[in-house]
């Protein structure tokens, strides 16, 4: 498959700061990209790049062959931009707003079967500024999509959503691929990334510090472990206590979940079954698990909040 995006060591400054420095990466036809990073990565400014509204400091950007630099407006006759802020005007209804991107594309969706695709029969006639978050997300993503686009920006595509909305989106995005779409998804939420991503880059203070397959990112599995959810709350400190002769240790990443890290043998798994009998826990899943890419994420950008 061709690439339809390459990056190529991409500098961004503003002044002294550098917001981007020496980022490089691609996306194939037909492919979704995860694009992820903490808040204040380089993500946003590197996606204004390709999309054409600002201009690199230093290298190269290619958007299905074509420099956003020089040429924005071409490129943008060929993408489509899911953009946080709705890009949608205020007083004007659903309907005509998708009527009116409609009429700016020379092979658009019919209107009214995106209004049916992503459940917005019910405010169609309803201006963009009296819609809920989540509503104004799908309105924005029909925008995104109206033209047939060869290739997608979707930023945080799934925010404010219900899960009913974001089940929908991530169909929209595989329907996409399928067709040939290219798209290239920013998201905080892991999850949505492993089920969507062929191809995963992480970015963190500008630059790449990572990227390849799902697979290639969490194969190394250096600390096993094991998963329970349980219905109720465990006592993490009575749970460590049973455990210490093992050399395992016990954490609590969400409530009810539950993981505990080190050399697991049968015997840890039945201390773990046999404490959560006596503390009268029911435990609804025990599993061996591997890495997963929230655990690569945190390793590597690292688990303390930051200002």
């Amino acid at each position: 498959m061709s690439e339809a995006l390459v990056v190529s060591d991409v500098v961004k400054r503003f002044g002294e700061k550098t917001a981007v420095d020496g980022v490089s990466f691609a996306a194939r036809q037909g492919e979704v990209l995860a694009l992820l990073g903490p808040n204040g990565a380089g993500k946003s400014t590197t996606l204004n790049m390709c999309e054409g509204f600002l201009a690199p400091t230093a290298g190269e950007i290619r958007v299905l062959g074509i420099d956003p630099a020089t040429q924005p407006q071409k490129v943008r006759d060929r993408i489509g931009i899911m953009l946080q802020g709705g890009g949608s005007y205020a007083g004007i209804t659903v309907r005509e707003m998708l009527k009116l991107a409609a009429s700016y594309n020379v092979d658009p969706h019919d209107p009214e079967w995106l209004i049916e695709l992503l459940g917005l029969g019910g405010v169609a006639g309803t201006t963009y500024r009296r819609l809920s978050g989540g509503q104004q997300q799908r309105l924005s993503l029909a925008l995104a999509i109206i033209g047939r686009p060869e290739l997608v920006f979707l930023d945080e595509p799934t925010a404010g959503m219900d899960a009913q909305s974001r089940r929908a989106v991530w169909n929209i995005v595989n329907a996409l691929k399928r067709d040939g779409t290219t798209v290239i998804l920013t998201t905080h939420m892991m999850d949505e990334a492993e089920t969507l991503a062929d191809h995963v880059v992480i970015i963190d203070r500008g630059q790449v510090v990572t990227q390849g397959t799902l697979a290639e990112l969490t194969e190394h599995n250096e600390f096993p472990a094991v998963a329970v959810d349980t219905a109720e709350p465990l006592d993490l400190a009575r749970m460590t206590s049973a455990l210490a002769p093992f050399a395992v240790t016990a954490e609590e990443p969400r409530r009810l979940h539950y993981r505990i890290i080190g050399d697991i043998s049968p015997r840890v798994v039945a201390a773990i079954a046999s404490e959560a009998a006596r503390q009268g826990v029911h435990i609804r899943e025990l599993r061996v698990a591997h890495r997963t890419l929230e655990d690569v994420f945190l390793d590597i950008t690292g688990r303390e909040l930051r200002s």
